[in-house]
């Protein structure tokens, strides 16, 4: 189980971008919303980002982003235990090499595929990164989908929490965690609209009774 420490609850943008992340508190939903637009990608960059039990992180990009790309540049780990949401069908890309808990009441409401991940960097196509431990300018922001993932040093883990069964058996095939659930079924832990990705890459993935759930309709 990963340890949270003195991680506090809370976004912090951290000022390395031309265009920063901006932060703004409405009752339990801090909104975000400024950050780096190329052409269908959105770059957030936070020196912390956690979202307590019973609070609402609120990516609110316009309808026209297909990517939200933000990374957490500070030390501490990201303790996910609220709702994770965006507007429109864009996809959430989230890149802590600290580490990330998500917490029993964590949850998403997102149009998009999902990926969390401790890699220091994502990689694009063109051989660019938006790094997490080595912030470079804006200038060098890409255009393109990110390809993959690369990691250094000792990335930290992934840890999803929660109150479901710790393996489900499907088909012939044990499977840690994951939950083929239809209509109408329970909406507990992270879940996406169908026919989308929820991904979690890093250094250990561990499941401690929570629920990622993959939707089918009939």
């Amino acid at each position: 189980m990963l340890a949270s420490g003195a991680a506090q609850a809370q976004i912090i943008p951290d000022g390395t971008m031309d265009d920063n992340s901006k932060v703004t508190l409405d009752s339990n939903t801090t909104i975000i919303t400024g950050g780096t637009t190329a052409e269908g990608n959105l770059f957030h960059s936070f020196e912390q980002f956690s979202v307590p039990t019973g609070e609402i992180a609120y990516f609110n990009n316009s309808q026209s982003i297909q990517n939200i790309i933000s990374r957490i540049t500070g030390s501490s780990i990201s303790n996910i235990d609220g709702l994770i949401k965006a507007n429109g069908t864009a996809n959430l890309f989230l890149l802590n090499p600290n580490g990330i808990i998500f917490g029993p009441n964590a949850s998403l409401n997102l149009g998009g595929s999902f990926l969390a991940s401790t890699a220091s960097s994502l990689n694009f196509a063109d051989g660019s990164q938006f790094s997490a431990k080595q912030p470079q300018p804006t200038a060098l922001l890409t255009v393109n989908v990110p390809i993959g993932l690369n990691f250094t040093g000792n990335p930290g883990g992934i840890n999803v929490q929660g109150t479901g069964h710790t393996q489900f058996v499907i088909g012939s095939q044990v499977a840690a965690s994951i939950r083929l659930s239809g209509p109408g079924e329970s909406q507990n832990g992270l879940r996406l609209q169908p026919g989308k990705t929820l991904a979690l890459v890093g250094g250990n993935v561990s499941f401690e009774g929570g629920v990622a759930t993959a939707l089918w309709s009939n």
